[in-house]
């Protein structure tokens, strides 16, 4: 045996039993909503050519510059772990030509190289929506009501929706110049990190969480002074929209979502039981160039990610203990008979549709019941040598307090329809 011992790499984590419940019921919930919508699951390679994320979330941006895992396979290709799903599922929009509006939801994860902390790994797990082929308002309205329907089915309730306008080419263009001769006359008071690179995209500083440029951008030229007539409509209309349907926003003008591909409306949540720090619970908004720059025809789009270990952050943090899906165990299977008679019973028994368990390794009848008791199972089925020679089954109630009415035996051959009756009381 080698002495080695190897744990998970750092910034990832093992999911386990009964963690893994509260997985499967956040995706389960989340697909079942996605259905509802008419979204469709699309599943995309983990790795792209590392030009698909350089032209989507921009070369220059900190994702790609500070925590995108990139390399070379053997074939001399330069290649990249996806560290968020939008750009990839435009990729195969590009690539594969579906009919339009396209809608599409993914589960995947995601890596970034960053300080691992509490919600946040460099393997981190995303669901999220895209619709392409429609500039309507009414869908950047249906996104973000599918997020918000989502968290509330996850009994979350506590956050804000976060909603600004980035409005296009023309009319951002007039703004970043605006901006970038207002931080130029207060470069010294920007953090020490943007105070060297805030001309080159002057957007970014708006990104920035450190309170010098908070304080700076908060007194400084607002986008959405400066939308024209067109974006100050759209956004209009998706904020008019919302409010007819009972969603209630904030005008957040310096989100911008740290992404260069996001056009008009951007949108994040934010939950009110986190610190400030690390309170989004996700979000995402409108890409109208992003087809384009990968390749393909001029084509709107919009959606949203979330990540699955911050909603479940935010839900044990709001004291949400429910659970998501109801996971039992109906019966489990003793066998004394030192004959193996389980195997073939166990297998009707599933074929049947009954979630069953059973002992191995020949236990005692006392071990047996042990295990059985810990299974959380509602019905023991006992097959020893008096059932066998009987070509019967003891049924017996793990849950009824009187041994003698909790215990009865019936044919071998009609144990289906019996343990069937016996559930259903």
């Amino acid at each position: 045996m080698s002495d080695a011992t190897f744990q998970a790499p750092v910034g990832t984590h093992d999911v386990l039993g009964p963690e893994s419940q509260l997985w499967e019921g956040v995706i389960a919930t989340f697909a079942q909503l996605a259905y509802r919508y008419g979204f469709s699951m699309v599943v995309s390679p983990l790795f792209e050519d590392v030009g698909v994320f350089h032209r989507g979330i921009g070369e220059a941006s900190d994702v790609a510059r500070k925590e995108m895992y990139v390399f070379e396979d053997r074939g001399g290709r330069r290649l990249a772990l996806r560290p968020e799903g939008t750009a990839s599922l435009v990729r195969a929009f590009v690539q594969h030509h579906p009919v339009t509006p396209w809608r599409a939801w993914y589960l995947t994860p995601a890596f970034r190289y960053e300080r691992p902390q509490a919600g946040r790994y460099r393997q981190h797990h995303q669901l999220g929506v895209e619709v392409l082929g429609s500039d309507d308002p009414a869908i950047d309205v249906e996104v973000i009501a599918l997020a918000v329907r989502f968290f509330r089915a996850l009994g979350i309730t506590k956050f804000r929706l976060l909603i600004n306008s980035m409005g296009h080419d023309a009319c951002r263009g007039a703004y970043v110049e605006v901006l970038r001769r207002y931080l130029g006359e207060h470069e010294g008071e920007l953090c020490d990190e943007h105070q060297k690179i805030w001309s080159s995209n002057p957007l970014r500083v708006l990104d920035c969480k450190k309170p010098s440029c908070v304080a700076v951008t908060t007194r400084g030229p607002q986008l959405p002074d400066y939308l024209c007539d067109d974006c100050r409509t759209h956004f209009a209309s998706v904020v008019r929209g919302l409010d007819a349907i009972g969603i209630a926003s904030v005008l957040s003008p310096r989100l911008v979502r740290g992404f260069d591909y996001y056009t008009r409306t951007t949108f994040e949540f934010v939950s009110d039981v986190l610190d400030s720090a690390q309170n989004a619970l996700g979000g995402g908004g409108r890409y109208d160039k992003l087809a384009e720059e990968l390749g393909g025809d001029p084509t709107s789009g919009i959606g949203f990610g979330v990540g699955v270990e911050r909603l479940l952050l935010v839900r044990a943090a709001e004291g949400v203990s429910a659970p998501l899906l109801k996971r039992t165990i109906d019966l489990f299977v003793i066998d004394t008979t030192t004959q193996d008679a389980a195997t073939t019973l166990v297998d009707e028994l599933r074929g049947a549709g009954f979630a069953v368990l059973r002992a191995y390794d020949q236990r005692s009848m006392k071990s047996q019941m042990k295990v059985a008791d810990r299974s959380g199972a509602r019905l023991a089925l006992l097959i020893g040598p008096q059932e066998l020679d009987s070509n019967e089954v003891t049924i017996r109630d793990l849950r009824s307090q009187d041994f003698e009415q909790a215990q009865t035996r019936v044919p071998r051959s009609a144990i289906v329809s019996a343990v069937a009756q016996q559930l259903s009381k």
